[in-house]
């Protein structure tokens, strides 16, 4: 490339804002030029944790920017996306609020009336393996949550090619402490006690993504399990006949098999999130019960990089006509 990308982030404090800065500052082809934040003293902040980020090179008007990162809390997004769609920048959402295409099922889930729905046609659900052609010259990209990707990565290749019920999929998933945000952490060290249990189960915000991109309904239990960070998602298909367990894995093979990002295990293996934390991969194993007729898919990411902050970068990555890998076959990852 003969230039580099201009990037802005806005929300850099989060755990999600911190890796996505931390990837940046690796990304061989990005320069982050703007930062912001409602918190006070947010630059002093995040040029103390990123000192590589000089305060002289930070510019003050986002009208430079090239992609502007929104790394908010969900409803946030809402006051800042049309301001940076109108200035012609493309933009990448790691909230909710772009994801959902029916206006009246995002402000059922969110309890808050979505100001800018004109803008839900425009965006593109940032999937590499499902949407890759519409983020490649897509201005909006609604990025999509932890526990959806895990899931969705993990059914898809069935609900299209196996003979799975179509109409339910059952998904249990394990979530690191990282992925309930830092006031999360905070009160969950404070305790001192490891401690594992499921949470907002039929009622999680994220169920109406997962049923919207597999068409299909979802009973979703998500769990909080004591390490920093990783998902595992144990998902169960009925079966409509017997299946052997090569034929899974081929299937998933072929579909993913253009999928840099894709790990495909085989038969006696299952994945497990030490192997993709700090990384960009979704890894997926399998088991066949025959005798219940169950298929059972496992994946596992990192829930802030495949989870968010480095899909984020992969969906930049397609969306300027770059190596889908640049910037994110190694990252340090954060701690607390």
């Amino acid at each position: 490339m003969s230039s580099y990308i201009k990037a802005g982030v806005i929300g850099v404090l989060g755990y999600a804002g911190e890796e996505l800065v931390e990837i940046l500052l690796g990304h061989p082809f990005v320069e982050i030029l703007y930062i912001e934040d409602k918190v006070e003293n947010f630059r002093e902040k995040t040029l103390e944790k990123f000192p590589e980020l000089n305060s002289k090179k930070l510019s003050s008007s986002p009208e430079i920017l090239d992609v502007v990162f929104l790394a908010l809390p969900h409803s946030v997004s809402l006051e800042y996306v049309p301001k940076f769609i109108n200035l012609g920048k493309k933009v990448i959402d790691l909230s909710a609020d772009y994801r959902l295409k029916n206006k009246d099922t995002y402000e059922k889930w969110y309890g808050v009336k979505h100001t800018s729905a004109e803008l839900l046609e425009k965006s593109i659900y940032g999937l590499p393996e499902v949407y890759r052609e519409k983020i490649s010259s897509a201005q909006l990209i609604a990025n999509p949550g932890c526990y959806p990707t895990s899931i969705i990565l993990g059914a898809l290749p069935a609900t299209k090619n196996l003979p799975v019920d179509k109409n339910l999929i059952i998904a249990d998933s394990k979530s690191g402490i990282s992925g309930g945000g830092k006031k999360f952490v905070e009160e969950y060290l404070s305790k001192n006690v490891d401690n594992t249990y499921a949470y907002q189960v039929t009622k999680h915000r994220h169920t109406p993504e997962i049923e919207q991109e597999l068409s299909t309904n979802v009973i979703f239990t998500p769990h909080v399990v004591p390490q920093e960070r990783g998902i595992l998602s144990t998902i169960y298909m009925k079966l409509n006949k017997e299946i052997a367990l090569d034929e899974v894995i081929s299937t998933y093979k072929n579909f993913y098999k253009d999928e840099p990002f894709i790990r495909i295990l085989t038969e006696g293996k299952l994945p497990q999130t030490a192997n993709v934390v700090n990384t960009n991969f979704c890894e997926i194993g399998f088991a066949v019960d025959n005798k219940n007729k169950f298929l059972i898919v496992i994946s596992a990411i990192d829930n802030l990089v495949k989870g968010a902050s480095g899909q984020a970068v992969q969906n930049m990555n397609i969306m300027f006509n770059l190596d889908e890998k640049s910037g994110l076959i190694y990252t340090q990852g954060l701690t607390y």
